[in-house]
């Protein structure tokens, strides 16, 4: 009678912990299915901070102490610590490479296999580190698998109980697999949303920028070059095209000397279209007829608020050039105080805007023109000398027109057939003692005072015959003996007698000059200038 009690009882207890067994497999069912319900339409940034809460839903749920998700790096291939919920007093899995500290478990995890064990002496022998980090963290139990998305390997989740050793049944690792996959395919995602946005910004990046090169090659197609390819047959013009052709392809700082009028921008724009750079555009900066105070905006950009009439965020030349070519043309021109920040960019390739401090890299190949003797700019402290070196890279000489008298005839053609097309006339004839009467006359403004005169002369001209009047010395009070620096000192100084030395206004030395007030009162100052006292 007592034998039958007993076993009634035995069989009753059995009764009891299945139906209990069944209550928790039916409650995790439903947790499952919760933590699936959350991720449904779930913003990519609370991803993370959900994958916390179901690790700690979970963990509470088994009664262990610590949960953790893995993440699959491809390169290097490992598996990287996420994100991990640990019970008060422990310490969530350290973030990072797991690899590092579980190199047999990584390896594992890698082959697509399940890691579970009740004691960490049950690890085989090649698990020694794995086990003297178990046991130096007192992990006692522990539970790790792979999870797959699209039968790949995504990532793994692992469950570790501290405080008293863990069975982990068949059935409850079919249902944590499941719970992990909903997690690995959140992670997913996450990492497909954020490379679409990243993809997004870089198409946005490359909009603006297209859209900044478009703006600025509109802006220079209004202005009309002097002539659309250089012109001319002369050994010295030769000379400086076969030097083109060498540096060219390079990324060599180049910069161009000679006097004004030479074609200095047209020898910067063969470089430029010689280069692999030829694809992006030529940006052109000309540091002479930009006031000092907005040089530095211009060349570096700003952001909203930098100064008082900064209403809006400009990107510079040197950020709108990335990938091509910027001109800083009459670069002699560049106030003292900024050029440190332009050998920076020179240097490293990197400036900030006005009024940020972040710090923006930019690829861009520089050539810079100068009619300025350099090197006397450096000795007399307007012109630092480390820039000079900096820039000094490639010298290329543009040679004044008296140096290639031969190439006048070409010029003279090339100038009438582009005035007469513009004006609607033909001309039919150019004399001889025409062309020889340019080859005498010295050309002190080279071939921009030749293009200059011929402009007039196809104007006046009647019967298609072209009848040019040549400039005299005296009516430029041309002095061969004066630098241009001394000529261009006595200009502004006549200037600015016939003006009274009225410097800006209607009819003001600046206004004559075709200058800015200001770019005046810097160039006065750079000469020596000074009002006269009465």
């Amino acid at each position: 009678m007592g034998q039958r009690v007993t076993k009634s009882r035995n069989q009753s207890t059995q009764y009891k912990k299945n139906d209990e067994g069944a209550d928790k497999r039916l409650y995790f069912e439903t947790l499952v299915s919760e933590l699936s319900a959350r991720f449904i339409n779930l913003p990519t940034n609370h991803i993370d901070k959900e994958i916390e809460s179901g690790l700690q839903l979970i963990v509470e749920f088994l009664g262990v102490e610590r949960g953790s998700l893995f993440e699959l790096l491809e390169d290097p291939k490992a598996f990287n610590v996420t994100h991990s919920w640990a019970i008060k007093g422990l310490e969530p899995f350290p973030l990072g490479l797991l690899n590092v500290n579980y190199p047999w478990v990584s390896e594992k995890l890698l082959a697509n296999e399940l890691v579970i064990f009740s004691r960490a002496d049950q690890l085989p022998d090649e698990a020694i580190r794995d086990k003297q980090r178990f046991q130096k963290t007192g992990l006692k139990s522990a539970l790790a698998m792979p999870l797959t998305v699209g039968g790949s390997i995504m990532g793994a989740i692992a469950l570790g109980a501290f405080r008293s050793e863990q069975h982990w049944p068949d059935d409850l690792v079919g249902r944590l697999r499941f719970a992990g996959e909903i997690f690995a395919n959140a992670l997913e995602r996450k990492k497909s949303e954020l490379k679409l946005q990243k993809t997004l910004a870089k198409i946005r990046q490359l909009k603006k920028q297209l859209e900044d090169d478009y703006t600025y090659l509109r802006e220079e197609i209004k202005l009309e070059h002097n002539f659309e390819e250089i012109i001319g047959q002369s050994d010295a013009l030769k000379y400086v095209l076969f030097k083109v052709e060498q540096v060219a392809p390079t990324d060599a700082t180049v910069v161009i000397l000679g006097e004004t009028g030479t074609g200095k921008e047209l020898i910067a724009r063969a470089l430029h279209n010689a280069s692999g750079r030829k694809d992006r555009p030529l940006i052109k900066v000309n540091c002479a007829t930009l006031p000092s105070n907005l040089i530095e905006s211009e060349l570096f950009g700003h952001e909203k608020g930098a100064f008082t009439s900064a209403q809006a965020r400009q990107v510079g030349r040197f950020e709108l050039a990335n990938g091509g070519t910027l001109f800083l043309d009459e670069i002699g021109e560049l106030p003292l105080e900024l050029q440190p920040k332009l050998l920076r960019a020179l240097q490293d390739g990197e400036f900030e805007r006005l009024g940020s401090s972040r710090t923006i890299q930019t690829d861009v190949r520089v050539i810079a023109a100068t009619n300025r003797d350099l090197e006397k700019e450096v000795k007399n402290g307007r012109f630092r000398q480390d820039l000079w070196y900096r820039l000094n890279v490639f010298p290329l000489t543009v040679p004044p027109l008296q140096q290639r008298v031969e190439d006048i005839p070409l010029l003279v053609n090339a100038f009438s057939n582009k005035f007469g097309k513009k004006l609607g006339k033909k001309i039919k004839a150019i004399p001889s003692k025409t062309i020889k009467a340019l080859q005498k006359y010295p050309w002190p403004g080279n071939v921009r005072e030749l293009e200059n005169v011929l402009e007039r002369a196809v104007i006046t001209c009647k019967d298609g015959k072209l009848q040019v009047e040549i400039p005299t010395s005296s009516t430029l009070s041309v002095d061969d003996t004066k630098t241009l620096e001394e000529m261009e000192c006595e200009h502004i100084v006549r200037t600015l007698e016939n003006t009274y030395w009225k410097i800006q206004g209607a009819n003001g030395a600046a206004e004559r000059l075709g200058l800015n007030p200001s770019t005046l009162r810097t160039r006065m100052n750079k000469l020596g200038i000074k009002r006269p006292k009465v």
